[in-house]
């Protein structure tokens, strides 16, 4: 398998490119592309760990050689948020960076699965989907919004609020990638009751734990080493799946046939063509069914913006 990270220099793309050189599957090759200078060192640094996995790195204002043959694009490339700066702040920045990669994207690897997550996700995925349809190889099953830190946090909350081991807690998140758009379905982990309390108390957590880290990192940046390591899993997960492994389920935002909105996070069987099949979500609370329709309008709201900046 050949991964290629764009924005490998950054906070995100270090983490990540770290984490993927230790787990990818030997013989895979890392393929890391950033605009900065150092890239080429990020390489050669990560190349003297002792693991099977190829790694090359590219620097400068073209990406197209880092993914020659990509079969995986996870994209951090972007600026992070500041304290007081919200997701949508970053929107005119991260925009045009989305936007100029995935038509590399488009013109190099069009059948490679791409992760997106650069925020705004909610609407960074809309414009990536616009890019692709224009190019001619948009293909809806191999375009993803990178909701698993969302889905890492609910977990790793939960296991501390409830004493429980956080390898045993699975949470599915629902929605988008912000704010209020996120929604952890905490009344269908097994084997856990919350109070209603605890349930609005956890949820608002989840939904602002970017901001947690924002303001504890002091204006130092945001989340990065979290955000690695969701990206990392859902990565893996995406090799998992290329390979033919069986039942590999992640929550992810696509462009699933969703009755809510053009693009939904929801759990998604991946496989050889990426999204396989998009599952229900099942059975939620009248707590959760009151979230995920009062989200709706902004969610549909941050799809809009993408859809119409591209065109």
């Amino acid at each position: 398998m050949k991964v290629a990270v764009l924005g490998a220099a950054g906070g995100i793309g270090q983490a990540l490119a770290l984490l993927l050189k230790t787990q990818l599957p030997a013989g895979s090759q890392l393929s890391l592309y950033d605009i900065a200078p150092v890239t080429p060192g990020v390489a050669v640094d990560l190349s003297h760990i002792p693991t099977a996995v190829e790694v090359k790195g590219f620097a400068g204002e073209d990406p197209t050689p880092a993914l020659e043959g990509a079969d995986v694009v996870l994209i951090s490339a972007g600026v992070a948020r500041k304290p007081g700066m919200d997701r949508s702040d970053l929107f005119n920045i991260n925009a045009g960076i989305v936007r100029n990669l995935i038509e590399k994207v488009a013109a190099t690897c069009p059948k490679a699965l791409v992760g997106v997550i650069t925020n705004p996700v909610n609407t960074t995925v809309a414009i990536a989907a616009e890019v692709l349809k224009k190019a001619g190889v948009y293909d809806k099953n191999r375009l993803f919004g990178v909701t698993t830190l969302d889905v890492i946090r609910s977990e790793t909350f939960v296991a501390e609020l409830k004493g429980l081991n956080v390898a045993d807690v699975n949470v599915n998140v629902i929605g988008g990638h912000s704010g209020v758009t996120i929604l952890p379905l905490l009344s269908q982990i097994e084997g856990v009751s919350f109070t209603d309390e605890e349930v609005a108390s956890l949820t608002t957590r989840i939904q602002n734990a970017g901001t947690e880290v924002v303001e504890a990192k002091a204006g130092g940046g945001s989340a990065t080493l979290s955000m690695g390591q969701a990206a990392c899993r859902f990565g893996l997960s995406l090799v998992r799946g290329l390979q033919g492994e069986e039942n590999v389920v992640e929550c992810a935002y696509v462009d699933g046939g969703s009755e809510h909105a053009e693009f939904f996070a929801q759990p998604v069987v991946l496989g050889k063509n990426g999204v396989e099949k998009v599952l229900p979500y099942g059975e939620v609370s009248a707590f959760e069914a009151s979230a995920r329709d009062s989200m709706l309008d902004t969610l549909k709201g941050d799809i809009k913006l993408g859809v119409e900046f591209v065109k």
